[in-house]
């Protein structure tokens, strides 16, 4: 997986993000040994489609007053931080394109000498005509050559190119381009894709299983990642690609001309014009996931507000579970509802095992929350279950809802004061009752089911629960 390191991480990157941490979570799950590697392309890049030979880094670092590797490391400090607070598992290798430039330069040499790739006024391009003509370029797209010259614009420096859809595996380095090295071309900087191509080799192999990634690099990114490994390594890279959709927001692209892009740390501080008030973490990701990662995925306040409510419906519902122990007393089991739990519970691994649907993952977990808040109140007795399904019920919560799809509790330091208010309350409640006062005790008790807080005596005291 590519991870860009020019800015600061924003919505539109967390939904990569958070979906291959679920894939990565679901194979480790099913026993697979997974190396995960997560990249860093850290080496300036130039908009191929844009300003020639633009350094982002260096014409960061001139606004920041920084050193380009101090803006990198800046931002790279950020991308982790995001990924903590997601509850993102660390990948096995993090590699830098900085770090591979010899491995790049080695990788591009070997192209050339197989003759798809030439040599221009210090620049190096992948010649895609000569490609097309022994492989099939646009394989993942779908698109061909003659469509792309047609929609190809007049760019800087094409009359360097044999053909306006050859792209760059090295860049000449203007003089003030600040991050450069040398090559046997001259001074220069690497392309944008034959990073990836460089590091996933190393690291993976010529062939490996899995190249995940945004819908909008699957062209040209991944086109070109495909050729220039092809030709490199003999084979087609990846044996299966997984590119997940985009998110729009309030039925709009995401641009900086739209003035939508929001930025993690506003989203999470809520300090951007478009947002109503701060969303955690944990439901940015529960709302991620709520869509199946091949959908398009719609950003609005509403959406994002009704995710909270979803989250804390099935976390409270998952903390209730925990606390329940099986205790059945010899009466027949409810073989009806014993078989609807069990089918809730199986689906959601072949939900998992099916394109990795989270949605139908969350909409059993949804199904069962019910079951289990009932289970709680006593309106289904524990005895209706087996003690089997009781007990898959319980794995269920804790295999899906937290290890496989990640999400963990989001306790604030206001939560010590809100659960004193509540004993508060409850301790009130008891006193009233004993002053046979049950006209305050029914209003507390009323009050509180208003706003999904249930309570129930016990013989051992009240206890409080949430309810649906």
């Amino acid at each position: 997986m590519r991870t860009h390191r020019f800015g600061e991480s924003h919505l539109g990157h967390a939904r990569p993000f958070i979906t291959f941490d679920v894939l990565y979570r679901y194979l480790l799950h099913l026993g697979y040994r997974v190396r995960y590697v997560r990249n860093i392309t850290d080496a300036g890049h130039f908009e191929e489609e844009g300003r020639d030979a633009e350094d982002k880094i260096a014409k960061g670092a001139l606004l920041e007053k920084l050193e380009p590797m101090e803006l990198v490391q800046k931002y790279t400090n950020l991308f982790h931080w995001a990924m903590e607070q997601f509850n993102n598992l660390q990948p096995s290798i993090e590699p830098t394109a900085t770090g591979h430039i010899v491995e790049q330069i080695e990788m591009i040499k070997k192209i050339i000498d197989d003759g798809f790739a030439y040599e221009a006024n210090g620049s190096v391009y992948f010649d895609v005509k000569k490609y097309s003509e022994q492989h099939h370029y646009g394989i993942l797209s779908g698109r061909v050559i003659e469509d792309q010259l047609e929609t190809t614009r007049e760019l800087d420096n094409q009359d360097e190119k044999r053909n306006k859809v050859d792209f760059a595996l090295w860049k000449k380095a203007p003089p003030e381009h600040l991050m450069r090295w040398p090559s046997p071309w001259g001074d220069g900087f690497p392309g944008w894709h034959i990073e990836c191509s460089a590091m996933s080799g190393k690291y993976l192999g010529k062939q490996f299983d899995i190249h995940g990634g945004g819908m909008d690099l699957q062209f040209p990114h991944h086109e070109c990642e495909i050729a220039q490994s092809t030709v490199a390594h003999g084979d087609m890279m990846a044996r299966y690609w997984v590119h997940n959709n985009m998110i729009t927001i309030n039925g709009k692209k995401m641009g900086k001309s739209y003035g939508n892009v929001i930025r993690l740390t506003d989203l999470f501080a809520g300090t951007h014009p478009l947002l109503e008030k701060a969303y955690s973490p944990m439901t940015i990701r529960f709302f991620i996931l709520q869509t199946h990662y091949r959908s398009t995925l719609d950003f609005s306040n509403e959406a994002l507000q009704a995710a909270e409510k979803g989250l804390a419906r099935l976390w409270s519902a998952f903390e209730t579970l925990q606390k329940l122990e099986y205790a059945g007393n010899g009466s027949p089991i409810n073989d009806e509802l014993d078989k609807q739990v069990r089918e809730f519970c199986d689906d959601c691994a072949a939900a998992m095992s099916d394109d990795i649907s989270t949605a139908r993952v969350l909409a059993n977990l949804f199904e069962l929350a019910p079951i289990v808040n009932s289970l709680r109140g006593g309106q289904i007795k524990m005895h209706e279950l087996s003690e089997s399904t009781f007990a898959l019920l319980k794995t269920t919560w804790q295999t899906f809802l937290v290890d496989i799809l990640g999400m963990r509790s989001e306790e604030t330091a206001d939560t010590g004061k809100l659960d004193g208010v509540l004993q508060l309350l409850i301790d009130i409640r008891k006193e009233a009752k004993g002053r046979k006062d049950y006209a305050t005790s029914d209003k507390i008790r009323n009050q509180l089911q208003a706003i999904g807080i249930q309570l129930k005596d016990e013989k051992d005291g009240t206890v409080s629960y949430a309810i649906d």
